[in-house]
């Protein structure tokens, strides 16, 4: 354990290898006759929008599958398959964030352009997005198809995605444009939206990928589902947190919720806990783009100490986690859930 960045940044290069991989046989697919032309196409757009976050979600398909195998040595096909079921969810993030990016008219993202913003892409990166969202069975194909497990990773991938873009339609039918009411705005909806729209994608997919590699079935770890989901709420949580008071040097962005109407955790929890006087503030001035608007919203969340609030809410989170985890019959399940618990508690960017 001794060189621990060493060893991680060792499991990226072989990671960012298997990427290679992947591309170079998506490029070369038979379905399909290729032109220098449609090939240079894909590949420039792979190469933007499916490698460039921090790979957390594929990287801990590994993680999970190496702890699930209990410090076996995994083989070289064992790191490539869980490699490339890591690769699967990058490339079902991508697809989700382009066309997201298209949705919400946005300007960068992982510090540049977004895709659709770069010359001569414009709205073919509506069909990007299709395209990326269709790489993920053919990988599937080539890899899995003799899989036993097969049928249940097509099935998983399917219902994620459906989960998580019905997250996204609660979210945008919930924020829109001349309708805004923060009266809607609650626990229960800040809940589900988040649920749906980040948790499964983010935290259940790649726990359930290494299950399935480890030939479990995901019908078995319905509770492993749940605490992963809870794990994705509170992360989502944190993220709300620290689009207001978080450093935007180390989160690499600044954030904005206020001005853009977000039922983000903070307004909800706002509501429910500032006086008429406050509430009355926060219901003029919540999604303006003004920054006199957005500074006495954030002078209402400092009056009520929405900061000790959430210090109250990280640690009673974490200790429900904690024994929900310690309830898991499996310690080698309980591993991979504390591992994701690790990554995530008291985080800062």
């Amino acid at each position: 354990m001794a060189n621990l960045n060493g060893a991680t940044s060792d499991l990226r290069t072989k990671f960012l290898e298997v990427y290679s991989v992947l591309k170079s046989e998506l490029l070369n697919d038979p379905a399909f006759e290729w032109t220098d032309n449609s090939r240079q196409w894909v590949e420039r757009m792979l190469d933007y929008n499916v490698p460039g976050g921090k790979l957390n979600r594929g990287l801990s398909v590994i993680d999970s599958y190496e702890l699930l195998k209990e410090g076996k040595e995994l083989t070289e096909e064992e790191v490539f398959l869980a490699s490339a079921l890591g690769w699967c969810i990058e490339w079902l993030q991508a697809y989700f964030l382009v066309l997201d990016d298209i949705m919400d008219n946005s300007h960068t993202r992982r510090g540049q352009p977004c895709w659709f913003r770069v010359p001569k892409v414009g709205l073919i990166a509506a069909n990007d997005g299709i395209i990326l969202r269709n790489h993920i069975p053919r990988i599937l194909k080539k890899h899995f198809r003799e899989k036993p497990y097969y049928v249940d990773l097509l099935d998983l991938f399917n219902e994620v995605e459906f989960q998580t873009a019905s997250g996204q339609m609660i979210d945008l039918i919930t924020t829109l444009e001349g309708e805004k009411d923060l009266s809607k705005y609650s626990l229960p909806l800040h809940r589900r939206i988040v649920q749906y729209k980040t948790a499964y994608y983010s935290f259940y997919i790649p726990v359930a990928c290494a299950l399935l590699m480890a030939n479990e079935n995901l019908d078995d770890h319905i509770d492993v589902k749940n605490i992963l989901i809870d794990m994705g709420i509170y992360f989502q949580v944190q993220d709300d947190y620290l689009d207001c008071f978080g450093d935007p040097e180390r989160i690499g962005k600044i954030g904005t919720d206020i001005e853009d109407f977000k039922c983000s955790w903070l307004v909800v929890k706002a509501l429910e806990l500032c006086n008429e006087e406050q509430k009355k503030i926060l219901f003029e001035h919540y999604g303006k783009e003004d920054p006199a608007d957005v500074a006495k919203i954030k002078a209402i969340y400092n009056d009520i100490n929405l900061q000790g609030v959430f210090a109250d809410f990280e640690s009673k989170s974490y200790e429900k986690l904690i024994s929900s985890i310690e309830a898991q019959p499996s310690k080698a399940v309980q591993a991979v859930l504390k591992s994701f618990l690790g990554k995530i508690y008291k985080r800062q960017k």
